[in-house]
């Protein structure tokens, strides 16, 4: 009996304390230390809020993270994904492709596509496409914080990803708060127990919080 309860105190413990450390530790250290790959065959542009078309201070240091890495010669093409919020104009995604076309980046070279408005559903869109085009190694260039959870999803999904972290915007190491880290850590902590069971939690917040639903995971 004894023995018993010490198991079940052990299992609280690896519960409670054990498991939320490490979510936080791998969320800290892929922002710190990222995974990234010189070359690839796509860039990839999570989306964030845009105001009629305009893109938001997070989509765009995603925006110019990505552009810096086409720059470079990284990679010879850029996908930009994400719906549009009830109401709005255009999307994450046409937002992030208007940006790009206007700062010197030809049309041919963008691939908008407007779907998702949380990581799981944009990953799963273009992961889609990038199967269709035969092509698997990935940079995302998105938040520092949301680096593990972006990647995790695309390599789930048959990808080779690594991560840009974006060095403008508020979403930056310098300038993100532990409020972002233990809510990227606490996303990320869900996928991998829940979503890859197939229950979502998703990322997008609205005013009741974070949108729950079940889906069917691929």
């Amino acid at each position: 009996m004894f023995k018993l309860i010490r198991k079940v105190i052990s299992l609280a413990i690896a519960v409670v304390v054990i498991i939320p450390t490490y979510a936080i530790f791998v969320t800290w250290n892929s922002a710190h230390n990222p995974t990234f790959r010189a070359k690839a065959e796509v860039i990839v542009v999570p989306g964030a809020a845009q105001l009629n078309g305009a893109p938001g201070d997070v989509l765009l240091g995603r925006l110019e993270e990505a552009k810096k890495n086409f720059d470079a010669g990284y990679a010879p093409l850029i996908i930009t994904v994400g719906a549009g919020a009830p109401g709005d104009r255009t999307t994450e995604a046409a937002s992030g492709k208007y940006w790009l076309r206007h700062h010197g980046i030809s049309a041919k070279r963008i691939i908008s596509i407007p779907v998702g408005r949380d990581t799981l559903r944009q990953t799963q869109a273009y992961i889609k496409e990038m199967k269709s085009r035969k092509i698997y190694n990935v940079i995302i260039a998105t938040d520092a914080y949301h680096c593990q959870r972006a990647m995790t999803m695309a390599n789930d999904l048959g990808a080779t990803a690594t991560c840009s972290p974006a060095k403008t915007g508020p979403n930056t190491l310098e300038k993100s708060r532990y409020r972002y880290l233990f809510r990227e850590a606490g996303a990320y902590l869900a996928y991998i127990t829940l979503g890859r069971r197939g229950i979502h939690i998703s990322d997008h917040l609205t005013n009741s919080g974070l949108v729950r639903y079940v889906h069917d995971f691929i």
